[in-house]
């Protein structure tokens, strides 16, 4: 019995062995100077200011003082982890091994997500009148800060291509 190939596969040439040339020292500089690294800490304090900003405007717009903490709360349930997740990134263990960041990078991801959700289970008991639309609010605005730092990347250096 003959095997049939699909008919996209049949003018496609093989291109299994592709030729790899690394990349000399000036290429690799101008490479960096071109697309600068954005810090994991510079995120992580963005997401504080943005955080206090929509914890003052919660407030300011209602009102309530426990409106503003509840966002704040939320808000708080996004810096803290990222904090522990760049915390973890960035230690020395990391930098040693390839195969230590990446399994590095996925346990300190869990342990984001389990403080979120173990922070998130809490709000209740810690704050007393909790509202959780603004806590909510709080939590997807400062989570986006991801996307608006890396705006900003662009902005700031417009030759970054993401």
């Amino acid at each position: 019995m003959t095997r049939i190939q699909p008919e996209s596969t049949w003018d496609t040439p093989d291109t299994t062995e592709e030729a790899f040339t690394p990349l000399t020292a000036e290429q690799v500089q101008a490479l960096r100077r071109t697309q600068p690294l954005l810090s994991v800490w510079r995120v992580v304090v963005a997401q504080l200011i943005v955080g206090l900003l929509v914890a003052l405007v919660a407030w300011g717009v209602s009102g309530k003082t426990s409106v503003g903490v509840s966002a704040g709360y939320g808000a708080l349930a996004v810096v803290i982890p990222a904090a522990f997740f760049a915390r973890g990134l960035t230690s020395r263990l990391n930098a040693l091994h390839a195969g230590a960041a990446v399994l590095g990078f996925f346990v300190w991801e869990m342990v984001k997500i389990a403080l979120t959700v173990a922070m998130l289970g809490l709000a209740n008991r810690v704050i007393h009148e909790l509202s959780w639309p603004a806590m909510l609010v709080g939590l997807v605005v400062t989570m986006k800060v991801y996307w608006v730092a890396l705006a900003w990347r662009r902005v700031f250096h417009p030759q970054v291509k993401t």
